[in-house]
């Protein structure tokens, strides 16, 4: 049977020189670190990113046991930005292109019994031979070994990778076994179909293997009672195959989702049904560690975008992202658009190449998850090329003819090669209603399946803390863009740039090196415009009632409040100043008929000036009865503290001996628990016990909120988490480590 054994602890330098292969026991300037790992820790904001940009060297021993000899030996590696070399006790045993893809290296032949040094040579530069690089790119890509890696040890004879297909709708399923070996011999395979420990199919065939890799099909048919994978309830069940001669040699497990999907020319299908789709991009950084955060930080990412923000699809923007997050997405119903790494820029025959095996390493690796519903299988918003393009749509359909592909462009009169036309339209979002018609854009005389992929972001930047109008206004045209597509049955759906803030390079961005594009910012705390996609809830979730107002007379040009904007999913919002009732007002679909739960617009002229100025009331009510209240005062101060964990236990080890973490919220309120805005005091993180920050340890507020991540250190107890400004003291977390 196969053994997997997790390699993540390591001794590193932010050097490389040739001789560290051959002087392994020279540990000058090297330190203990564990994977995922940032190879430079970087400022929030205000940086260069050449700091991260250079070669660097991993290394550390790899026990190889005497049980291990009639196996065959892998290294797995989840991902390394940009180009790694892999080298084994002084021997280069394999090398790989591209920072977003896994890769493999097989040691089989160079393993013995004992101890062995495994050196990494990482190179974090932007080499012009590996996507995305070769010109500008829209965002960072950081550096290290900043997944997993794990030593994998199999039979001579093995599983190399399933490949889960239906047959008709769900009667039946098609298990595609690709069986590696170097020997001829004969063999049973026995594929199973299991859901909540209890077996539903079973077929076992005989097989006979030569040299190489070869695919076997094993049919499951006859299936009754199949439950569906959809966005409500994402029904997930256990694929099982057993590679055998007398006794099991290997076995390797998938989950899969019984669901169709369609793109036509009249919208998305899921499952038989039209499905209106609304999402976000997401970019998979992180601040301080870019892309190096372990499990449950990239499952809850995908936890905020399902449940706190109401999205249907993802769009992981610009590159395959880590498979936590991919599988999480599979666990909750949230449906994905993987597409290939790139920006833009298309480069030579090489880098091609290179791009056309991004292709084949992204579908290999996620073939068989259900939330994935399309391929990008053409660099983001790059020029027409005929012949790359040919290649990687050809290549996408060999390896998988279930999905159908797409290519994001922002080009009109592109070369449609993809089943898809995927497409940014920054016009949309503006309330005089100007995106552009699909024809227009294809150039084609018929409709075809198309997607609005981007709009907004870099059309409207805004910072979490920028004064009310401005934050209102990029709401607004969220709003406005899911609207006017939403009464557009030809367009799929709409896919916003997009969840979080993210990092950039000089040319990009505010200036200091941050796209303030998201509706989250970096630290995924809410702006307003993140109300547009919760209000859009059902109200058996969750009630959302958001008023857009800090409630203050000063903010806004000319000053007041009105119009006033209030993304809701309440049928009604009464609203009272002091103990007046101003009035009860209902949602919009006059102006958002786009849209299943519109906001409540109050434009009408109300006093409030000077001496009229008073608290105010805010009543939601669904079914003639009231369901939530939001209040503001007339004269808010900072009166608390809070902090509050994402989570309150946590694994010493995480879940690869590595670490874990988790999220922490900090918040200066009013008496009411209102967010005071715009303070900028200077916080100092405390932990005690067994943890520590990542990141720097003393900051300041931006706009009277942020947030931080505390990991383990491989060790249990409790690790007690308090903050401090100078004016107050926080609450104190205790985080359990287990």
């Amino acid at each position: 049977m196969r053994n997997i054994i997790p390699l993540s602890r390591w001794y590193y330098k932010e050097t490389f020189e040739d001789k560290y292969v051959h002087e392994f026991e020279n540990m000058d300037g090297f330190s203990e670190v564990v994977v995922p790992h940032a190879n430079k820790e970087i400022p929030f904001s205000n940086f260069d990113e050449k700091m991260y940009q250079f070669e660097s060297c991993y290394k550390r021993i790899v026990e190889v046991s005497e049980e291990m000899m009639d196996k065959r030996l892998f290294l797995d590696f989840e991902g390394v930005m940009t180009y790694a070399e892999v080298f084994w006790d002084g021997n280069l045993v394999g090398s790989h292109k591209g920072g977003y893809t896994p890769f493999s290296v097989e040691i089989t032949d160079v393993a013995k019994p004992g101890k062995h040094e495994l050196i990494l040579k990482v190179d974090s530069r932007e080499r012009d031979d590996i996507p995305p690089f070769g010109f500008v790119i829209d965002y960072l890509c950081y550096g290290g070994v900043y997944r997993e890696v794990y030593l994998r040890a199999v039979e001579k004879t093995y599983i190399k990778n399933i490949k889960v297909e239906q047959v008709g709708t769900y009667q039946g399923l098609k298990i595609n076994t690709f069986v590696d070996t170097k020997e001829k011999g004969n063999y049973n395979l026995t594929g199973a179909l299991w859901k909540d420990d209890v077996k539903i199919s079973e077929e076992t065939i005989p097989i006979s293997v030569h040299d190489g890799v070869e695919n076997h099909e094993i049919v499951l048919s006859g299936l009754e009672n199949i439950k569906e994978w959809g966005i409500d309830n994402p029904e997930l069940y256990e694929v099982k195959v057993e590679l055998h001669k007398g006794e099991i040699l290997d076995e390797v497990a998938t989950r899969h989702g019984f669901r169709t999907v369609n793109f036509k020319e009249d919208g998305f299908y899921l499952n038989g049904e039209r499905v209106k789709l609304r999402g976000l991009n997401r970019h998979q950084s992180y601040p301080y560690v870019g892309y190096a955060m372990p499990r449950r930080a990239q499952e809850k990412d995908a936890d905020i975008l399902k449940y706190e923000l109401g999205i249907n699809i993802v769009r992981t923007s610009h590159y395959p992202q880590s498979k936590h997050f991919i599988n999480r997405c599979d666990e909750i119903g949230l449906l994905v658009f993987e597409e290939i790494p790139g920006w833009q820029h298309i480069g030579n025959e090489e880098w091609q190449d290179v791009a056309v095996e991004n292709v084949r390493e992204m579908i290999e690796r996620d073939w068989n998850h259900p939330s994935i519903i399309i391929w990008g299988v053409r660099i983001n918003e790059s020029q027409d090329h005929h012949e790359f393009y040919s290649r990687t749509n050809a290549l996408a359909r060999e390896l998988d003819s279930t999905r159908q592909t797409g290519g994001v462009r922002f080009i009109e009169d592109s070369e449609m090669l993809e089943d898809v036309y995927t497409f940014n339209d920054f016009q949309a979002g503006f309330e005089d209603r100007r995106h552009r018609d699909q024809q227009a854009v294809t150039g084609l005389k018929k409709d075809v399946p198309f997607l609005i992929t981007e709009f907004a972001g870099h059309m409207h930047p805004t910072k979490r803390y920028d004064p009310e109008q401005w934050r209102v206004e990029h709401a607004n045209r969220h709003a406005y863009a899911h609207d006017e597509i939403g009464r557009d049955h030809r367009i799929a759906g709409a896919i916003g740039w997009c969840a979080f803030d993210y990092n950039t390079h000089y040319q990009f961005g505010s200036g200091d090196r941050i796209c303030y594009h998201g509706v989250m910012d970096m630290f995924r705390l809410p702006k307003f415009a993140s109300y547009v996609y919760s209000s859009q809830k059902d109200p058996q979730d969750e009630i959302i009632l958001e008023p857009l107002t800090n409630w203050t007379q000063g903010d806004r040009e000319e000053g007041g409040v009105m119009p006033l904007m209030i993304y809701t999913n309440c049928d009604s919002v009464k609203m009272y100043i002091g103990e007046k009732e101003i009035g009860e007002y209902k949602p919009s679909f006059k102006k958002f008929p786009g849209l299943k739960r519109p906001p409540i617009v109050i434009d009408e002229m109300i006093s409030t000036w000077g001496d009229f100025w008073n608290d105010a009331c805010f009543i939601g009510y669904i079914d003639g009865k009231e369901v939530k209240r939001r209040k503001f005062l007339k004269n808010p101060v900072p009166s608390k503290l809070h902090l509050k964990a994402d989570d309150l236990e946590l694994l010493a080890n995480g879940y690869d001996e590595s670490y874990d973490v988790t999220r922490v919220c900090v918040e200066l309120t009013d008496e009411i628990d209102n967010i005071t805005m715009y303070g900028f005091e200077r916080i100092k993180f405390k932990v005690e016990g067994p943890g520590e920050i990542i990141g720097p340890d003393e900051t300041v507020m931006l706009g009277s909120a942020i947030a931080f991540w505390v990991k383990t250190i491989g060790q249990t107890g409790v690790i007690k988490v308090q903050v401090e400004i100078p004016t107050m003291v926080s609450n104190t977390i205790d985080i359990n480590v287990i």
